[in-house]
């Protein structure tokens, strides 16, 4: 998935543009953008912060007087055709200069938070969060739409099982969502949501999830260095490890460490009291 900030640009003149791939974009604040099929007949749009537009594509078109900064994301054809179940080729959707979508509106605001902080997730987050973008577009805006089909069941044990084997195997790689949906011979946006539906938890929280249990038990061992343990377990930086961790488990990674050593101290004074007193 593309993501780039666009600052106001209001001294150029108008220019024409013609995009390949599926552009929308949400505003970041009050402004104003010129369109228009034509240079001679440019249409202003007032935006608020939080409105989205979705681009015309492969339809050249023509951008003027542009003074409101936005977020411009572009989606792959492969994330919309795993929405579309059944598509083949390009999904076309509506283009729309001026829309509102709270869920939109809040997978965007996700992105950005996660490209300003300098993309720590991974590509799991990202592929995961442009999957459900791709599925509310298409959803809400698709040309020629079949309803996006309901997977009554879940993934069987099998699978469940050779994805939890994957995610062990490679912890401490940059793992994508399509490498998980191929590991079983599905979509994307198929293995997302029957993944969901099985385990209560998306790819993503899943595989934080299993990355904390291997940090935890890592960091029982009192000379692991929290660095290590962090870029073993999948981590991008030890800072990001250590915001994960203490979401996860209350406390940051240094304190889990103390008090398990603690632990052990108080667990081995009970046991062998007469050692502790030798002590």
């Amino acid at each position: 998935m593309r993501v780039e900030l666009v600052t106001p640009d209001p001294d150029t003149e108008p220019r024409h543009w013609v995009r390949h791939d599926q552009a929308f974009a949400m505003m970041l604040g009050p402004g104003s953008i010129e369109w228009g099929s034509k240079r001679s007949a440019l249409e202003k749009f007032g935006y608020a912060a939080g409105d989205l537009a979705l681009c015309h594509r492969h339809e050249g078109e023509w951008v003027g007087l542009m003074n409101v900064r936005h977020l411009q994301l572009g989606i792959s054809d492969a994330a919309l055709m795993a929405s579309s179940d059944g598509a083949y080729g390009e999904v076309e959707l509506h283009p729309s200069r001026k829309f509102t979508d709270p869920r939109l509106s809040a997978l965007v605001a996700a992105a950005r938070a996660e490209m300003v902080a300098g993309f720590p997730s991974g590509r799991l987050f990202m592929d995961s969060v442009e999957q459900a973008m791709a599925v509310t577009l298409v959803e809400g805006h698709a040309v020629r739409h079949r309803p996006v089909q309901i997977y009554r069941g879940g993934l069987g044990s099998a699978r469940l099982r050779r994805i939890k084997e994957l995610v062990h195997a490679k912890m401490g790689d940059d793992l994508s969502l399509d490498e998980m949906a191929q590991s079983i011979g599905l979509s994307t946006a198929h293995f997302a949501r029957m993944f969901r539906k099985s385990t209560g938890e998306t790819p993503h929280q899943f595989v934080l999830r299993q990355r904390v249990e291997r940090a935890k038990a890592m960091l029982r061992v009192p000379d692991a260095r929290v660095l290590d343990v962090a870029v073993a377990c999948g981590f991008t930086t030890q800072q990001h490890f250590a915001q994960v961790f203490r979401d996860v488990c209350g406390v940051s990674p240094t304190q889990y460490r103390q008090d398990f050593l603690d632990s052990e101290v108080i667990c081995a004074s009970e046991t062998h009291p007469e050692d502790m007193l030798r002590l």
